[in-house]
């Protein structure tokens, strides 16, 4: 890769470039936090949705909660279920819908217990300041509606998508968890992520940047590739976690020390996949060292996502070797999910090389 940088200027104001930062670090901050709800069980811990036990701030002692508190929101959440049955029946899954209702699992309400509750309110307090955010966002974005409308659209997209998000996640809430909505929760809090990769990248371009790389279409074949089999990685990450807390239940939640033994191949699956990523960044990191002799840019990005991944499996080995300290859970899945969008970032900055490169005009911050 060749860069030339003339005294270029942002196209973007300096109030709206530090806003998509702010938010895209907001973002992996929730993340975070929904693994540290996600591995302290903490999930429940407000059997309502957008409220907790009906306020704004949820109590701290059973004491402040009536006396049949748990048959009120098995029934409340119940209620909600009937309803998300219903929207699925029309979109033709009423099959679904049926099993979650005539699943009594489901209906089971948690005792209550304030460390959860509170752990779980922050979780969505921190989701409440990455939705005040990207309203920011896209109120901001309407002023390059006309002059970057990348921009305009990206923070349009992320506004609906953080929406459905909502209202997903009240339908986890209600249905005590389900495992596969866990998992669309999640692929759909990727997506989230991805789409403020991209604003922020856009926000910062510059007006005039001269640029060439070689082998674009190899290395932008990798990061695709990479990015496609990280998402399959993650999905069985949630398979692995729901088989985790099988096994736990199993065990009465005790013997921690033998629930990794007890996975069985999804777990050999997960670590041995690992593996196949690692070798594709270091695959990457070869051809970039190959395509760009002049520049570090690329190849420094990709170094950076080399460490990512061995820290990714060290996290792993952790939870495999030490009996699954609560603490390395949340980790695990920030590093993943840093990788996903370190991995869109380095694409994003690729073929705009690619697609740029005829114009002379190739802009990053």
């Amino acid at each position: 890769m060749q860069e030339q940088r003339p005294n270029s200027k942002y196209l973007v104001s300096s109030y709206y470039r530090k806003l998509t930062t702010v938010t895209v670090i907001a973002v992996f901050l929730l993340i975070l936090a929904g693994g540290i709800v996600r591995s302290t069980g903490s999930g429940m811990g407000c059997p309502d949705w957008p409220k907790c036990f009906g306020n704004w701030v949820p109590p701290t002692s059973v004491t402040e909660l009536p006396s049949d508190y748990q048959q009120f929101y098995s029934n409340y959440r119940h209620e909600k279920n009937v309803r998300f049955a219903k929207y699925l029946d029309l979109f033709g899954y009423g099959e679904i819908g049926q099993m979650i209702l005539a699943d009594e699992s489901i209906r089971e309400e948690a005792e209550f217990n304030a460390s959860k509750t509170w752990t779980e309110y922050i979780n969505r307090l921190i989701g409440v300041v990455v939705g005040f955010l990207i309203v920011l966002l896209l109120v901001g974005s309407f002023k390059y509606v006309k002059s970057k409308r990348v921009i305009f659209w990206l923070a349009l997209v992320s506004f609906i998508t953080v929406l459905i998000q909502g209202w997903l996640g009240s339908v986890v809430v209600s249905t005590n968890l389900l495992q596969w909505l866990i998992t669309l929760h999640m692929i759909l809090a990727l997506v989230i992520v991805c789409l403020l990769i991209a604003l922020y990248y856009y926000s910062h371009q510059k007006s005039v940047v001269v640029a060439t790389v070689n082998r674009r279409g190899t290395i932008s074949a990798l990061l695709i590739v990479g990015i496609a089999l990280l998402l399959i990685q993650i999905v069985f990450g949630t398979q692995v976690r729901e088989s985790l807390d099988i096994v736990a239940e199993q065990l009465g939640n005790s013997q921690r020390d033998n629930w990794i033994d007890n996975l069985g191949l999804i777990f050999i699956v997960h670590r041995s996949f690992s593996l196949l990523l690692l070798a594709i960044s270091i695959l990457l990191f070869y051809f970039l060292r190959k395509a760009n002799s002049e520049s570090n840019l690329l190849v420094g990005y990709t170094k950076i996502l080399v460490t990512l991944f061995i820290v990714e499996i060290l996290s792993g080995a952790i939870m495999a070797y030490f009996a699954i300290p609560f603490w390395i859970q949340p980790l695990h899945l920030l590093l993943g999910t840093l990788l996903i969008g370190w991995q869109f970032y380095m694409l994003l900055l690729v073929t705009n090389i690619k697609r740029r490169v005829k114009e002379n005009v190739y802009a990053v911050s």
